[in-house]
């Protein structure tokens, strides 16, 4: 008996992801090699693929040769970078996701209503420390912001919160809508005078409504993204709440046989991250076991 695959419509890359990739490929068919300023997407298979290609990753500025042209990914990057690249007379390609684009701008006004007339008011970025976005969105105000990574984290932080300041709160564009509901609602519940930004990309809150459903209808979930992906994270678990039998990974030599006995119907879903035809490889795979 085969077993019945579907590929959530919804799953693979973000528009942002998409932009980013296409003008990688533009750039290398034109020139052979380009220096993307830290992984172009968090998936191995697809970074493996752009290699091939020409696409060298760089971790630093450093990394990339006089005369080089480097690419900023849709993470985006904070002032910082552009002023650095400028000084050592580098080519620069932005593919910054206009979504985080318009979020490092709110960013910067929150601060200066924050700190403005004197005042000392606090800006919380809900978000993944040391994340590529977030780091980005750092940058944007000299580091001074607090960031909170889970529910848990604000706890601790509780004690060490003014809270007779203003405060505004934004989210990096990937995370859990719920969890920065109810962190949000902790705060307020603190008596915190804040101000919320709905700042999760919507593509991104889209999944998460649907996903739980598409993971409730299948006998069995494979969820595929890279290993790094904090996109990924948040969705496979997400996957996993709704059906246990959920399993996430990064290529088809992960998958086991073992997984689907007693299954009928096999649903495959990615991360904003994943690419399309790394799903359908997938499915391809668990559409051939046989039992």
């Amino acid at each position: 008996m085969k077993l019945q695959v579907e590929i959530d419509p919804g799953s693979g890359f973000c528009g942002g992801v998409v932009s980013a990739i296409e003008g990688a490929e533009r750039q290398l068919a034109s020139s052979g090699r380009l220096y993307s300023l830290g992984a172009i997407v968090h998936n191995e298979a697809e970074l493996a693929r752009l290699s091939g290609l020409g696409l060298v990753t760089a971790t630093s500025l450093d990394d990339v040769p006089e005369g080089g042209t480097v690419l900023i990914r849709a993470h985006g990057e904070p002032p910082s970078t552009y002023a650095e690249a400028e000084a050592r007379h580098l080519s620069v390609i932005d593919f910054t996701c206009p979504v985080v684009l318009r979020l490092q701008q709110r960013i910067r006004s929150a601060y200066g209503r924050l700190h403005a007339g004197g005042n000392c008011g606090q800006l919380l970025i809900f978000g993944n420390k040391g994340h590529a976005e977030v780091m980005g969105l750092l940058g944007q105000v000299d580091g001074d912001a607090i960031v909170l990574e889970s529910a848990a984290m604000l706890e601790e932080l509780i004690p060490q919160l003014d809270f007779s300041q203003p405060m505004e709160i934004f989210s990096q564009t990937t995370k859990s809508p719920s969890e920065y509901e109810a962190i949000c609602t902790r705060l307020n519940d603190c008596g915190a005078r804040l101000t919320v930004h709905n700042t999760i990309c919507r593509q991104v809150a889209s999944r998460h409504e649907r996903l739980a459903a598409f993971s409730s209808s299948h006998d069995v979930i494979v969820f595929v993204s890279g290993r790094s992906s904090s996109n990924g994270k948040v969705l496979s678990d997400l996957c996993l709440s709704a059906n246990p039998r959920t399993w996430r990974v990064g290529s088809v030599e992960e998958i086991s046989p073992v997984w689907f006995r007693d299954a009928r119907t096999v649903g495959v879903c990615g991360a904003t991250s994943t690419p399309q035809w790394l799903l359908e490889k997938v499915a391809d795979a668990i559409r051939n076991i046989e039992y």
